[in-house]
């Protein structure tokens, strides 16, 4: 079966339909606006904002203030494009009690606006954060936070 059989339309017509059919089964949505389960929504924040804390030089911890938007695609897992507001707390590093740790007053306040691209396979507990930027929350139009 060499390139001879395409000389034949009906074979051609039976290959391009099945292309076209299987093309729009296969075929992924893109990001869409919707919200995240609370159970999903709390797992990949707390994965985000770890990461954001690991890789940061900051001798303060961060804490998410909100989540402004989220948008999802659904491929092998399901990818996420999080923005969020997060704020410099009180608590250190090292600190052991960063649980409910209160955010900065005054001097020391900074907030910033990140958004990131989190791959998660929530059913195995798997997250990956693909890509993340953040500016500082005063450079920022007011209407995200």
């Amino acid at each position: 079966m060499g390139i001879g059989c395409w000389r034949n339309p009906l074979l051609l017509l039976i290959a391009l339909v099945l292309s076209a059919k299987l093309g729009h089964f296969q075929r992924w949505e893109g990001f869409q606006q919707k919200l995240m389960s609370k159970k999903n929504m709390n797992s990949t924040l707390n994965f985000f904002i770890q990461s954001y804390n690991n890789a940061s030089n900051d001798t303060y911890l961060y804490r998410v203030q909100k989540l402004i938007r989220s948008q999802m695609q659904l491929t092998t897992g399901v990818e996420y494009v999080v923005t969020v507001k997060i704020g410099r707390t009180k608590c250190k590093r090292n600190d052991t009690s960063n649980s409910s740790c209160p955010l900065q007053s005054k001097k020391l306040r900074k907030s910033l606006i990140c958004e990131s691209l989190i791959y998660t396979m929530p059913w195995i507990n798997y997250f990956q954060l693909w890509n993340n930027s953040c500016l500082e929350a005063k450079h920022v139009g007011r209407n995200l936070g």
